[in-house]
This record gives C-alpha cells, sequence and structure tokens, in this order.
C-alpha cells in the first residue's frame, strides 16, 4: 500500500521533450534552467521525486515545486518570472520616434544628430538617448569611406589577381608593385619630450620639410620579402630603373608576374619598349579605383605606421636611409600575407556583388565560383586549385 501523497503524472509531448532537451545541451543555456529542464525530463521517465532528488543531487522538496510549477504552467513554469523594478517611462511609440529621427532626419543647424539635440528634440534625457541608440547599434557620429571601381574589366582583372595570389604559377614569382611617392621628410621645430611614465611623448604641431623622396617596392608575395629602391623623382625614367632592379634580383629562369596599378608612367612607351626585350615580365593591372587590391599597400601602411610618421628626419638622405634600414628589417624577418589576401579576396567578391544585377547573375548564378575563391566557408584547398583561367 503506497504512503504518502500520491505523485501526478507528468507526460510530455514531442514538442515539449524536444525544447527541454534542447535547453539541456546548449551552452548558452543558463545553468540553472538547464538543470530545471534536465528535472522535468527525469520526472517524465516515470522515476519519483526521492529518485529524481538522489539522481541530481537535489532536495525532495525542489523537485516537488518544479515539477508542480511544469505540471500547472507546462514550459512557462519553468522560466524565470519577471524581476520587479520600477514600470518603464518610456513607451514604445517614443522609441520608434526617436529611432525613425536618426535614421531619416536631421536636425536644423547640424549634418547629424547628437545625444543631447536629440533628447531637447524628443522631450526626453540625454542618458535615454544614449541608451536607446546602443541598443540599436546607432552611432551618427561615425562616417564610413567607400569606393566602387568603374572598370568595365573589374570581373577579370579582380579574378586575375586573386588566382595569382591563392595559386601563383609555377617556376615564376609574384610581384606586387608600387611607389609610395613624395614622403616628406619632416623635423620638428622644438625637440621631443620624452615618454614619462603616465605622460605620452609630446611634440610640436608645426614642422620643417627638408624635402621628398619617392619609394618604389616591389613584395614577395610567397615569401614576404621586400625590394626597394628610393629616387627623388617619381617618372618612368626612374620605373624603368626600379624594372632593372627586379630584374637583376630574380633568377633569371624564373618568370615574373608584376602587379601594378594604372599609373600614367607604367604605360609610356619607355617602359613597353622595356618590356618587349623581356618576355619573362608579365604585368597585371589592378582595376580602376582599386588599388587597394594590391598587398604592396599593406606593407606601405605598415612602414607609414612603424617608421614615417612618427619618425625626425633633418634630411631626404637620412629618411631614405631609414627606409632602407626598415627593408632590411623586413627581409630578415619576412611577414606572409595570406589573410590579407583572403581580405582582398572577399572585399573584390563584396564589390561585384554590388556592381549591376545582369552582372551579378551572370557570374553568381551558382555557389560554384563562391567555393573556387574560398569565400563561402569551404577550404580553397578542398576546392580545387584556382587558377586565372579557373576564375
Amino acid at each position: 500500500m503506497a504512503i504518502g501523497r500520491p505523485i501526478p503524472v507528468l507526460t510530455l509531448s514531442d514538442n515539449e521533450r524536444e525544447t527541454l532537451e534542447r535547453w539541456t545541451r546548449r551552452p548558452t543555456t543558463a545553468q540553472a534552467l538547464a538543470q530545471r529542464a534536465r528535472l522535468v525530463l527525469a520526472c517524465a521517465s516515470g522515476r519519483t521525486n526521492t529518485q529524481v532528488a538522489r539522481e541530481l543531487q537535489l532536495t525532495k522538496q525542489t523537485v516537488g515545486k518544479w515539477r508542480s510549477r511544469f505540471l500547472a504552467a507546462r514550459l512557462d513554469g519553468v522560466l524565470d518570472e519577471p524581476r520587479p523594478g520600477a514600470p518603464r517611462r518610456i513607451t514604445d511609440a517614443q522609441v520608434e520616434q526617436m529611432v525613425t529621427l536618426t535614421l531619416e532626419g536631421k536636425p536644423r543647424a547640424a549634418t547629424h544628430w547628437s545625444t543631447r539635440a536629440m533628447a531637447a528634440r524628443c522631450g526626453l534625457s540625454q542618458s535615454t538617448v544614449s541608451r536607446v541608440w546602443r541598443a540599436f547599434g546607432l552611432q551618427p557620429h561615425r562616417t564610413e569611406a567607400f569606393k566602387l571601381s568603374k572598370d568595365p574589366l573589374f570581373v577579370e582583372k579582380v579574378r586575375d589577381i586573386v588566382g595569382l595570389y591563392l595559386n601563383p604559377p609555377d617556376r615564376a614569382l609574384v610581384l606586387c608593385a608600387d611607389e609610395k611617392s613624395q614622403i616628406q621628410a619632416l623635423d620638428r621645430t622644438q625637440p621631443l619630450l620624452p615618454m614619462r611614465p603616465g605622460q605620452a611623448e609630446r611634440r610640436t604641431h608645426d614642422y620643417v620639410r627638408h624635402g621628398t623622396t619617392s619609394l618604389f617596392a616591389a613584395l614577395d608575395v610567397r615569401t614576404g620579402t621586400v625590394i626597394g629602391r628610393c629616387h627623388r623623382r617619381h617618372r618612368a625614367v626612374e620605373f624603368r630603373k626600379f624594372l632593372d632592379t627586379i630584374d637583376d634580383a630574380v633568377p633569371p629562369d624564373l618568370d615574373i608576374h608584376l602587379i601594378i596599378d594604372n599609373y600614367a608612367t607604367h604605360k609610356t612607351p619607355l617602359i613597353r619598349r622595356w618590356l618587349s626585350k623581356r618576355p619573362r615580365v608579365r604585368l597585371h593591372f589592378t582595376p580602376t579605383g582599386a588599388s587597394w587590391i594590391n598587398l604592396v599597400e599593406r606593407w606601405f601602411a605598415t612602414l607609414t605606421e612603424k617608421q614615417i610618421r612618427r619618425g625626425v628626419h633633418r634630411s631626404t638622405r637620412a629618411l631614405e636611409a631609414a627606409i632602407i634600414e626598415y627593408i632590411t628589417v623586413t627581409n630578415e624577418q619576412p611577414r606572409l600575407h595570406h589573410r590579407d589576401q583572403r581580405a582582398a579576396a572577399s572585399v573584390s567578391l563584396d564589390q561585384e556583388r554590388r556592381r549591376d544585377p545582369r552582372q551579378r547573375r551572370k557570374f553568381f548564378s551558382t555557389d560554384l565560383r563562391l567555393t573556387r575563391l574560398g569565400l563561402s566557408g569551404t577550404d580553397p584547398d578542398e576546392a580545387g586549385p584556382l587558377t586565372p583561367t579557373a576564375l
């Protein structure tokens, strides 16, 4: 004969069982909710409160409480009840008005909203506006720049260059070449004040310029080394001298694939004659307005950040010596640019998607090209080799 109060039978529907099991498996579920879900599943298997309490290391009172709550409110009974607190003073209509004004309107005397201007316009506090903007990810004070290439051969050029990055030809060297022109040799009007604990380095805002120089550089895509030369002028003559430097530095049994932009000095008759005498050198031009796809631009940015921007150079000779020293250090500890290659491919794909919808349908009618670019979440090594012709 049974002793004590009868235990109500707990049965689960298929949807309830699936939801409870999902709560127990999901890593983001709160531990309290996951424990309650395990408790209800154990009770549904026909075990008593004492057996469930012993298995889950809980008290019989806790098991009985959550069994009763589930029988009374089903899944809602397992969840936490709303916490007590002050009632809302801002309605959904006010939040909607604020978001709509932020996205679609402008203040009378400014180009964008500030938190205080929006607070005055909506009759709310500045902190309230800040909280709503953070909740919706709105930042009216920020702006970003973009540029879409108008090159009619944009797709073909991008596929050619990305193919060279991800799968270079055999017996060939892929070099990304460009010029960083008009680098200024700057000296401050007063001595620098060095960094101290609790105080950053200080320098005057004005400067004295001691001339300029131009850097011609070629980045080896495979090894990360750099071939660089400085010239005082930036003409086709200097570019031809730099091509001679590249030709001398590369072993004669290797072809040279040179990725360059559409600058006028790269297409003069002098350069064309030089190329006609050296058939192993092949030029690959970046799309118009898309020189960012050239990896040497990333190296130029690092050079500016680490050596030029905060440097003090009292002559162009000192500036050139600092640049050559940086090139030497780069070649001693080269850095591969695999991540930048994938980033260039990703941005190139994004630009193709923004172009004419007819081109989008033409070139991206299936996911095959995305897979071969290595941009669809698939390992590009598993998608097969990528070559300029395969793209």
